[in-house]
Parts: structure tokens; C-alpha cells; sequence
């Protein structure tokens, strides 16, 4: 669908980029730009991308994890989800090993749902989510410094949750949004 109000932005123009930072999951880089006709410093994380998963029980109910996140310094409920082992990881492959790892289940056919870039503003993440039904119980694979509990959420108490600001990750609450507009509505 085009928009006939859509104006055009001059073009910004990348000069440099410099490595400042590598990290586990993440690299730092601070890009030089002409941007306006100014010359201006913007910070560029990159991230190799992730997967993620509505996992759906047999009663409806959807599977949660529920972690501790140090960035917010508090717990957090989400979707399960993991970032790619490598780069040219499937999407899919990824999200199947992280809901078994996570959750403990595992299912024979996982179903794309949508893509999602999670903070356009300074980071490239990209995450695949996708949807698992027909669960069957396996066991949790957590990383040694993982800590997760897995919490089945009805689709509504989860809405709420959203709409009461207590589930704030913006996977969780996008994922969870067109999971009840795609398949319950």
C-alpha cells in the first residue's frame, strides 16, 4: 500500500564505521555520518539476529519464560527465544532449539508468525518468531547461567498483562499482539 502523503528524507551518507567495542552477544561500532549536511556521530549496534517462539498448548494456553534480565535488573515474562549460534543459522532451526532448551518441549513443525527489528533507532537486531503447536514434553537444555521457569498464560491474562505495562520485552508483546489477531480473532 503506498501512501500519497509519503515525502521523501535527504539521503544520509555513512563516511566511516569503526569497531569500538566486541562483546558476547553484541558489537559496538560508532559510525561517522553526513547527515542534513552535518557531520555527526551516531552509535551502531550489531547483533547476528535471533528467533523466537508462541508456543501454543493443546488447552490454549501459551508457554512463558520467566528470567531475570540484567539490563532491566528485575525479572521479566517472554516468549522463549535465543539469538543464532551463527550467523547463517535458519531462523527456524534456532527457534526450535531454543524452545526445547527453554521450555523443556519440542514440536515437529514450527510455523513462521512474523519478523521484528527490535530497536531501529541504533541496533540491526532482526528476530523470526514463530509458532509451535502439538508440543511434546522433552527436557529444558538451559546454559549454565541461565535460570528460567516455564509458566503456561492464557492468551487473555497475557493481553492484559501488555495492556497494564507488566510485560514490557518488545518481542513478547508484538508476538503475543498478532498471535491473538492472526489466530483468535
Amino acid at each position: 500500500m503506498e501512501n500519497k502523503n509519503e515525502t521523501k528524507i535527504p539521503p544520509v551518507i555513512r563516511k566511516d564505521r569503526q569497531l569500538k567495542y566486541t562483546g558476547t552477544i553484541l558489537k559496538i561500532y560508532e559510525d561517522t555520518v553526513i547527515a542534513n549536511g552535518h557531520e555527526a556521530r551516531w552509535d551502531f549496534i550489531h547483533h547476528d539476529g535471533a528467533a523466537a517462539i508462541v508456543a501454543v498448548r493443546e488447552d490454549g494456553k501459551l508457554l512463558m519464560v520467566r528470567q531475570y534480565r540484567n539490563a532491566l535488573d528485575r525479572e521479566t515474562l517472554e516468549i522463549p527465544a535465543g539469538k543464532l549460534d551463527d550467523p547463517n543459522e535458519p531462523k527456524i532451526q534456532c527457534a526450535s532449539r531454543e524452545l526445547e532448551e527453554e521450555t523443556g518441549f519440542y514440536c515437529e513443525k514450527l510455523e513462521y508468525l512474523m519478523s521484528l527489528n527490535t530497536t531501529v533507532a541504533f541496533c540491526d537486531e532482526a528476530i523470526d518468531i514463530f509458532v509451535a503447536r502439538n508440543l511434546v514434553p522433552s527436557k529444558q537444555h538451559l546454559d549454565e547461567d541461565e535460570v528460567i521457569n516455564v509458566e503456561a498464560w492464557s492468551l487473555e491474562d497475557l493481553e492484559e498483562m501488555i495492556y497494564a505495562g507488566k510485560i514490557t520485552d518488545a518481542k513478547t508483546v508484538a508476538s503475543i499482539m498478532a498471535y491473538g489477531r492472526k489466530y483468535c480473532r
